[in-house]
């Protein structure tokens, strides 16, 4: 079997953004480029920008009166949704609470966890490292029972990290901050 020579077929591409012209109407620099075709190949530009090439391509995208209503109405429901998300998102930031809390290890030992920071935004493993860094002592993002992430630092800094809190993050307010100390029960002797 013979195979037919297969003619090769020339693409033109725009030199600014290297689509095909008939594509650049969608690129971002479409009057860039279109002053471009103008330049550079008349023809084409005169076969995709004439009047009658618009005319044509505006009859095959006209939308009908209702057509257009029913877009109106969707755009503005999906707004009033988008306003109604923002406005739960907000009241559930203002009623959400962080938790500083003292837990007692040992006699003497202590570590210091904050969650509910991740709510208002902030970064757990940003503010971790800096209260890590700012008390000098080890500081981690871990798990608490409940399945949330904590913010864990070793070390009785609960007002301390109250201050710090309020400082660096001004998004959270000192209201929805609370301080609370957990204590272990003591062993009673049989």
């Amino acid at each position: 079997m013979a195979e037919l020579p297969v003619a090769k077929k020339s693409v033109l591409y725009c030199g600014v953004c290297t689509l095909p012209p008939e594509y650049c109407e969608f690129a971002a620099s479409r009057k860039k480029c279109e002053e471009w075709l103008k330049d550079a190949h008349p023809a084409e530009y005169a076969r995709l920008y004439n009047d009658q090439a618009i005319t044509q391509k505006l009859a095959m995208t006209t939308l009908s009166e209702d057509r257009v209503a029913k877009e109106a109405a969707k755009m503005e429901k999906a707004m009033s949704k988008e306003e109604a998300r923002m406005a739960r998102e907000l009241e559930k930031k203002m009623s959400s609470k962080v938790v500083i809390k003292r837990v007692e290890r040992n006699k003497r030992k202590c570590v210091t966890s904050v969650f509910g920071l991740d709510v208002f935004g902030v970064d757990l493993k940003k503010t971790a490292k800096a209260f890590a860094n700012h008390f000098a002592c080890g500081g981690s993002v871990s798990k608490n029972p409940q399945g949330l992430d904590e913010i864990v630092v070793q070390g009785d800094f609960s007002e301390e990290i109250l201050e710090l809190i309020c400082k660096n993050h001004p998004e959270v307010p000192r209201d929805n901050i609370e301080l609370t100390e957990e204590k272990k029960p003591k062993k009673v002797a049989a």
